[in-house]
């Protein structure tokens, strides 16, 4: 029953389960980041409304600020206007409709800003008799995150491309762009394209025709394309690039035969710097105040009463307000540990982490006005806070607003937003920092307490297969247990057990040597008292003597008897050990045996099934000794009538012999121990008999003298018993 109960788990097992309790740990120090995340964004929350709070008491008491005047719309003169742009601005959907909420401040140039060039000489008044109406454009001036953005739309009733072959830029229709540095030089630059195509801008010298100071200017990027009734150029450059002056022409060739430049209009005169327009900003004394507190990582943004934006810096993609710097760790990371965090950890753990994207949009600022709770209570005079989710890319917007205050009124409101990404970058870099370091440490764990708990197991099994080994298939003792030198209590276990087996084994060969030093013993006063008997029958007796001498010496007869009987396996094994084996027929010999048993037990049918040759290596004489036992055995447990079997043969590698007979079962007790020393399963009638159970003790020494294996089993198809020996054949 034992066996059913047996616990499926082990040791390593059970060891491995106790050491998952200390996911517990990765558990709490993920609880922990989570925490120190939530005090971050508390103490961002903080700093974005200290900043905004800044930059309101800046602007605080300054009406005049924001007097409409100082942001109206841009009156027509030499000087260019640049107006804020409020969200990124694409240059290659070859289409200015992201422009649609600032084309209302474009200007016009026409036949009244023609200029003369050295490419179409012309006299000082020659704008004002120029009369050619072909020509005209509108100029739109923005910024936006630190660049300066522009869209020219050009009609031109002809348009002139560069030719694939031509070096020249001053041959067709093309567009100059001159501005003066910050360090106070003139740079003029030509953008001259051979059919729509993105800008490809070039740097000339004091003579557009001089090839030789063409150079390439990659800072100037944007798209020119065709529109009907002309083109559109739409164009970005660097405002690190530029001064204080900036100015636009475009050249118009209408003969692709002569290519001469017929007209040009400008914005101002863009070869003399003296004469060269100025760039102005609708809010220039708000813009230098927000550009002096040198912030750059947040998106900070200033409106008026109305929510119209008058001033927009940063970007909110690149506005973390944390920044983290990597590139010393990518250093000190080993490659192969890269490639296995990237290919396998990273992707592991953000199934359950967010990985933080700056590709977004935020909608909400997308025009000239701005709207949300927290611009709503500015504007009345409250300051807040507040978090809002991009549903798109889970990305968190924080957002403050602070009121700005004058004549006791309230004149607009500072906005500083910046996304939550950054925070969250470094969550999730502390937590894979935390999930390597603890992986690290569980594996380590784990294969410590593994190999602790197999090297356990191993001595647990090395012991439980001692025990095991330590008993033959007939009981006997054959082994000892080695006593194990380890202080622990596996070791003080197996000392325990190799005591005991010592023990048993002396006490166990105590018992098997017990009958011949008995029948050595009680020879001789078996032989006295026989002597005795003979000489007291020599004397006459009276009839009633005669019968109690006659007892007596019937007494003496059956202690004699059973002496033999208990010397007889101890003079066998004496005998063993000094014999030597022969090759013999095992068929041969057993049925020799048979036809003598068949004289000696007439009144009992064998039936002998034997097929040789069976060549063993042996004694024969110990096999007939053998087969005595056990048709002795046989004949004396057989019903009356019935047949005792006798079976020999050669299978596959062994020689077989089984003698069966019908008769009374055997108890399922004694299957096990019926060829141990003294073991008898006779009925108590048959008792009266001396029988010491040494037949079958016997039958099992001669086996194991010819390395063989014998059993008894209850016969299958009905009442009896077999009793089957297997020896192995003699190899050829």
């Amino acid at each position: 029953m034992s066996r059913f109960l047996k616990n499926p788990f082990g040791i390593r097992f059970k060891l491995v389960f106790m050491s998952s309790f200390l996911l517990v740990i990765p558990w709490l120090g993920y609880q922990y980041i989570l925490e120190m995340e939530e005090y971050l964004r508390r103490g961002q929350e903080q700093t974005v409304l200290g900043t905004a709070r800044a930059l309101a008491t800046a602007l605080n008491e300054r009406p005049e600020l924001f007097d409409e005047g100082s942001y109206g719309r841009a009156r027509r003169s030499a000087d260019l206007y640049v107006y804020p742009v409020f969200y990124p601005l694409s240059l290659d959907d070859s289409t200015l409709v992201d422009w649609q909420d600032y084309q209302g401040y474009e200007l016009s140039y026409g036949k009244a800003d023609s200029i003369g060039t050295p490419l179409n000489p012309r006299g000082p008044f020659a704008r004002y008799y120029h009369y050619d109406e072909s020509l005209n454009f509108k100029l739109l001036v923005g910024e936006y995150n630190r660049s300066l953005y522009a869209y020219l739309k050009v009609v031109d009733d002809k348009l002139v491309y560069r030719s694939e072959e031509s070096l020249s830029v001053h041959r067709n229709d093309f567009l100059q762009i001159s501005l003066v540095t910050r360090e106070n030089q003139l740079k003029r630059y030509i953008i001259s394209p051979r059919g729509p195509e993105f800008i490809y801008a070039y740097e000339v010298g004091a003579d557009i025709r001089d090839l030789s100071a063409l150079r390439h200017e990659e800072r100037i990027a944007g798209q020119w394309y065709e529109v009907p009734g002309g083109y559109e150029v739409e164009l970005r450059l660097p405002t690190t690039m530029l001064g204080e002056q900036l100015g636009f022409a475009v050249y118009d060739v209408d003969s692709e035969e002569t290519r001469a430049v017929a007209s040009v209009v400008a914005t101002s005169d863009v070869n003399d710097a003296e004469r060269l327009g100025s760039l102005r900003r609708p809010t220039p004394e708000i813009d230098r105040i927000v550009e002096g507190m040198g912030l750059t990582n947040s998106r900070i943004q200033v409106i008026d009463r109305g929510g119209r934006i008058l001033l927009s810096v940063g970007d909110i993609q690149t506005a973390t307000g944390l920044v983290l710097s990597t590139d010393l760790d990518d250093e000190r990371t080993n490659k192969y540990w890269k490639f296995i965090e990237d290919t396998v950890l990273l992707p592991l753990y953000y199934r359950i982490l967010t990985k933080p994207s700056n590709d977004f949009i935020d909608d909400l600022y997308a025009g000239g006005t701005v709207e949300g709770a927290h611009i709503d209570s500015a504007l009345e005079g409250e300051p807040q806070t507040q978090f809002r989710t991009l549903a798109d890319t889970q990305t968190r917007i924080l957002e403050a607003a602070y009121p700005i205050l004058g004549d006791g009124a309230v004149l607009g409101a500072v906005i500083v937003d910046q996304n939550m990404n950054g925070i969250r970058t470094f969550r999730n870099q502390a937590l894979e920092t935390l999930f390597n370091t603890i992986l690290g440490v569980m594996l380590v764990i784990s294969l410590g307490l593994f190999a602790f708990a197999s090297r356990i197991s191993s001595r647990i099994r090395d012991l439980r297969n001692q025990a095991e080994n330590l008993i033959d298939d007939n009981g006997r003792l054959q082994n000892s247990i080695r006593a194990s030198s380890s202080s622990d209590e596996i070791g003080d276990l197996s000392r325990s057990f190799s005591n005991i087996v010592e023990r048993l084994t002396q006490y166990t060969s105590y018992l098997e040597n017990m009958s011949s030093r008995l029948s050595h013993e009680l020879r001789t006063p078996v032989t006295v008292v026989r002597s005795s008997l003979e000489n007291l029958g020599m004397v006459s007796q009276s009839k009633e003597s005669e019968v109690y001498i006659q007892r007596a010496e019937e007494g003496i007869s059956r202690l004699n008897l059973i002496l033999t009987n208990m010397s007889e396996a101890t003079r066998l094994e004496q005998m063993l050990q000094s014999s030597e084996k022969e090759p013999i027929d095992l068929a041969r010999v057993i049925s020799g045996c048979v036809e003598g048993y068949r004289l000696a037990y007439p009144d009992f049918k064998l039936v002998a099934d034997i097929e040789g040759p069976v060549m063993i290596e042996g004694v024969p004489e110990y096999i007939a000794q053998l087969m005595d036992k056990l048709i002795a055995n046989a004949v004396e447990f057989s019903f009356p009538g019935k047949p005792i079997s006798i079976f020999c043969r050669a299978i596959k590698d062994q020689g077989v012999v089984r003698v069966s007979n019908y008769g009374p079962l055997l108890p399922e007790a004694m299957k096990g121990r019926l060829f141990d020393s003294m073991i008898s399963v006779r009925p108590q009638e048959k008792q009266k008999e001396p029988h010491l159970g040494i037949g079958l003790h016997i039958a099992r020494l001669v086996t194991e003298f010819h390395h063989g294996q014998i059993r008894a089993e209850n016969l299958r198809e009905g009442e009896g018993v077999a009793i089957t020996l297997a020896i192995p054949l003699l190899e050829e």
